[in-house]
Formats: C-alpha cells, structure tokens, sequence
C-alpha cells in the first residue's frame, strides 16, 4: 500500500528549523565549557607535580612539614576532579559519533564504570559519584527500562556499538548476540553486557539469546555481497529471531496457563475441502439502468479445492458496475473477540488484482441494524501477505461511527473491475483486468499493542554499489516481509548512507516511498532505534530517514521534522505521526 502524505513542509520559512539551529549552537557552547574546565584541571595537575619535585627532605620533621601543604593541594585538586565529574551533565556523549568519541575519551573512561554496576564497586571509584548524587545515569533513564531486556543483533556493527552504550545509559538490561566471543570482540562491549554466543541463521542456538528478553533490536548486516550471507544475515536471521521472540512468549504463556498476547488469532485456515463450508459466493452490481441489461457481459465466479491443494476463488467479471463476493459468517474461539487485536493479515496468491474487504458490525441477534465498513488492499502476482488495521475501514456510509472490532460477525473480499489496474509484466503482454484469480491460504487477526517489539535496521539502497544493490535490497526486503507477518510489534528503520559524525546536530527527514538518498549519521540511527521501542506511533510502521537537505524543484513533498537535540524531546512522535502504518 501506498502511504499518503498530507501536510508538506517548506524548508526556508520553518520556524521549527531554525529553532533546531539555536538549540544546537547553545549545546555546543555548553561543551566548549567542558573542555576548558577538563584542560584547566589538567594544568593544575601539572603545577603541583612540579612543586613536588622541588621538595629536598633533610629529615623527618621536615618531611612531614613540606607534605602538609603538598596533601592539602591534593586534596583540593581531587574535590576540583568530583565537580568536574560533576560537570559531565554538560556533556551528553550518547549522540556523539566514532570521531567525536576519540575525542572525548575521558569522558568515556568515566562513563564505563557504569557498565560495572551490576558488580562489585570499590568505594573510592569516581564512579560512585555519578550514582549517588545524581549524575547523567539519572538523567537519562526511562521509567520502566530497569524491568525491560534487550537483545541486541550486530552489537558490534557500526550501529549497534553505539545502540548498546545508549541502551546501558538509560537503564536497560542489554544482551548482545555475538558469533564469537573473542577478546577484540569483548573489549568493543561494556563489561556488563551479557554476550550469547550464536549465529542467527542456526535457530537452534537462539533460543538462549532470546530468553529473559522482552525487545529485539536487530543491527546485523551481512558482511559481504555472497547471496549465500545475505540470505541468511538479512532475510533468514529475522525469521528465526522473530519465531524464536515468538516462541518464548508463548512459553511463558503457557505457564501461566494462558495464551502469549502476542500471538495472532487465525480466523480462517484454507487447508482442505472442508475448511470451505461456510464460504458464500455472491454476484451484483452498483446500478441497474437500460445500458447494463443490454450489454450485460456476464458474471461468473467459484471458490474451489483444487487438485494441487489450493483454495482458489476465481471468475470474471464483464458486467459494467458489477462486483462478486467471497463472504462468511465469523466464528471466533470461545472467549476471543476482535476487538483484543488491532487487525487482519491475509496470506493470498494469484493474479495481483486488487480487493476490497467488507466487515459487517451490528448485533448478531439482529442484523438489520448491522453497519458496512471497507478498506482496499492491493496484491502482487505469487504469493504475499497483506496487513489491513481495523483503523484503515471506513463506513459505507459517512454517517455511521467508527468500526467497533467487538461487533464484526461477518468478512466478505470483494472484486470489482472497474478499479483494476495492470500490474508489472513482460512486455506487450495484454492483461485482462476483468478476470480475477485469488489463491487463499489463511486469515489472521494481528494482536494489538501499544509498543514495539522488535526494531529492524534495514536500508534504502543508497550508497550500495550499483553492481550488488538488488541483492542487498531482495533479501532486505525479504527479512523486513517475515518481520511484518510475525505479528510483533515492529518498527522497521531505513536509514540513507551511514555517517561517521556527531548525532543531534541536524533536522531529520522521515518519509515513505523510497524518495530519499542522502546520508545520516550512526548515532542518529542508534538513537531512533532506541527511541522506538517506547513509543507508540513507531509501532507498526517502516519508513526511510535521512538528514535534511534541498530538494530539487518540484520534489519538495516530503514530511521534515526538526531534531532538536534535547535528551527529554521526543521527536519521533510528531515525525512519525502523518506517516502511514503497516507499510
């Protein structure tokens, strides 16, 4: 489905922009700080080993009285080192880039004792400091992130390193999926960072990295352009991490004697003959007039259990306005209701026409106050799934409220011709938009939520080198396809080129469609990531990001969101509200 985008955005009178420029240009101001106070400490430092040096000790009386004021300087100059440490709210590592760290180096050197406060800490670290009286740990924690695990994929990849040190920062428990857990390895990680060892196209060794975990980021790439690697990094590695999320919550489902709410419902399974009873084929039209009984064309269609173990619904249509339906009463599981899941998934093949699926909602009882609502999906030629949220129907008629999931008891998939449109083939081959072919394998309703589950850094295809980006982008593709039928919670993440800069330094572009192509940094890919699984317009949605730049004329339709780098400032909320779900 195509995402509508309906506010547009102008880049030289935005308000918000230029407001993203201030704040950027005052934290900037606020490091340089930093850095004078660091370097002024660092001269003192300098001046006492000098004074030291300078001492002559006669005797031991006058050894003691040359160390007094020498202990006393010390002291002083420790106490300077505590407020300085103090200082490092002013500097907010987490955006920063792979440059931008070498940089700060002793920040950092302070920072990785947090990764030690799972064990013992020696009652004279610096470290202790910035826990007990508040220091950039309670700055940056996230109500909930202490009961809340996640698995990072590619933890050491450009990416993940920094989603990893951002996760630590905020409160999570952070598992890191590695393949080997050697020493170049290990010192790239915190120390706190619980390493699995396992490759993620073998499902067997996932089930490990996956226990105790509640969200999955997944930053692996393949490392060469092999069709072999990419198949199994990129499509098969997500496969067998969503099944293997999937898998552990319904284990932890069943020991608490009930059903993961993560898992769908399935409706209607197409299996054999008999899972056809009950299915109800129906023919119409819009408008009766003289025009349509003269040239009535016909109408014909079937739902049948082929030979080859398909169920097939399939016909033409010729009539001018005319229409045919696949329908069934709905009957749902004891105790289940529609309205716990916040959508259907149909797993369909054939001839990639376009559909429309009616829900009927009204009392059972009496069904003359039932109430029509529609969505329109569109199919490719083969085989694909198709997610339609309950949000997308709309009433038959205007008047009517909104679609009640608690009162839906009947589906009906709806073909019409007049809407078709002709679908990629070979060349000068003639389609026949009047005939229909509709291979159906399961319905399913999608459980709901209100976070993600899973966030998946994929990519636009630009900066790939031309001779292996179709490659890259089918198995990409692919992995992003088994994410959205697994029935997690998703967030699916295209970033432009990757850049190694400073994050939260310039606005970021999100839109849907495939239209961007330039670059945004790492540590703005790792902060989204980490901003998504809270937040819950991410759910459910992929979109490509990148930062801000001059579109060509007549290019400028794109949705533009200021960054403003503030750690409390949720951008994403704003950014990926317009933005179309369960692309």
């Amino acid at each position: 489905m195509s995402a509508t985008f309906t506010p547009h955005v102008a880049f030289s009178n935005n308000p918000i922009w230029r407001k993203s420029n201030s704040i950027t240009t005052t934290n900037c101001k606020h490091s340089t700080n930093s850095f004078v106070t660091r370097a002024t400490s660092s001269e003192n430092e300098k001046k006492i080993k000098k004074k030291k040096k300078k001492v002559v000790i006669q005797n031991e009386d006058q050894k003691v009285q040359e160390q007094e004021p020498i202990q006393e300087k010390e002291q002083q100059l420790q106490s300077s080192s505590v407020s300085v440490i103090k200082r490092l709210d002013d500097v907010n590592p987490v955006g920063l880039g792979r440059r931008s760290r070498q940089v700060f180096d002793e920040v950092w050197r302070k920072f990785s004792g947090l990764g030690q406060i799972s064990r013992t800490i020696r009652s004279d670290d610096e470290s202790n400091f910035l826990i007990r009286e508040g220091g950039p740990m309670c700055e940056f924690a996230i109500p909930g992130a202490q009961n809340t695990t996640v698995l990072v994929v590619g933890a050491t990849s450009r990416v993940g390193r920094i989603v990893v040190r951002k996760l630590m920062l905020r409160g999570y428990t952070v598992k890191a999926l590695v393949r080997k857990a050697e020493p170049e390895v290990v010192d790239m990680l915190p120390r706190s960072v619980e390493l699995v060892t396992g490759d993620v196209g073998d499902p067997s060794n996932l089930k490990n990295a996956v226990q105790g975990c509640n969200k999955i980021i997944y930053c692996a790439t393949a490392r060469s352009s092999i069709t072999g690697d990419l198949i199994r990094v990129d499509h098969q590695g997500v496969y067998n991490l969503t099944k293997a999320l999937q898998d552990y919550n319904n284990k932890l489902a069943q020991q608490r004697a009930g059903k993961s709410s993560k898992s769908k419902l399935l409706i209607a399974k197409f299996k054999s003959e008999d899972s056809l009873n009950g299915w109800e084929v129906r023919q119409g039209t819009y408008f009766q007039d003289v025009v349509v009984s003269k040239y009535d064309g016909g109408m014909d269609a079937k739902f049948e259990f082929t030979e080859s173990g398909e169920a097939v619904f399939s016909g033409y249509v010729f009539t001018r306005g005319g229409y045919v339906d696949l329908s069934r009463k709905l009957s749902l599981p004891l105790g289940y209701t529609l309205d716990r899941y916040e959508g259907l998934v149909f797993s369909v093949g054939g001839n990639g026409r376009s559909y429309v699926v009616i829900l009927e909602a009204g009392p059972s009882a009496d069904t003359t106050q039932s109430k029509l609502y529609f969505a329109r999906i569109s199919t490719k030629a083969g085989f694909c799934r198709v997610r339609v949220p309950f949000s997308s129907f709309r009433p038959v008629k205007p008047d009517d409220p909104p679609l009640d999931p608690f009162l839906v008891h009947t589906l009906t998939i709806r073909f019409e011709p007049r809407r078709q449109r002709p679908i990629e083939g070979p060349t000068g081959m003639n389609q026949d938009l009047r005939s229909f072919q509709l291979i159906m394998e399961y319905i399913k309703a999608l459980p709901t939520g209100q976070e993600t589950d899973f966030v998946l850094v994929s990519c636009t295809g630009s900066g790939i080198e031309p001779t292996r980006r179709e490659q890259v982008l089918r198995a990409k593709r692919a992995g992003e396809d088994s994410l959205r039928r697994s029935g997690l919670g998703y967030t699916i993440i295209r970033p432009g080129p990757l850049m190694e800069e400073p994050g939260g330094q310039r606005a970021l572009i999100f839109d849907q469609g495939n239209r961007i192509s330039q670059g945004i940094s790492c540590a703005d890919v790792a902060d989204i990531c980490v901003k998504a699984l809270h937040d819950s317009t991410a759910r459910n949605k992929s979109f490509d990001v990148c930062y801000e730049y001059v579109a060509e004329p007549g290019k400028e339709l794109y949705e533009l969101v200021a960054h403003l780098p503030d750690k409390a400032n949720n951008y994403l909320t704003p950014a990926l509200s317009v933005l179309e779900k369960n692309t």
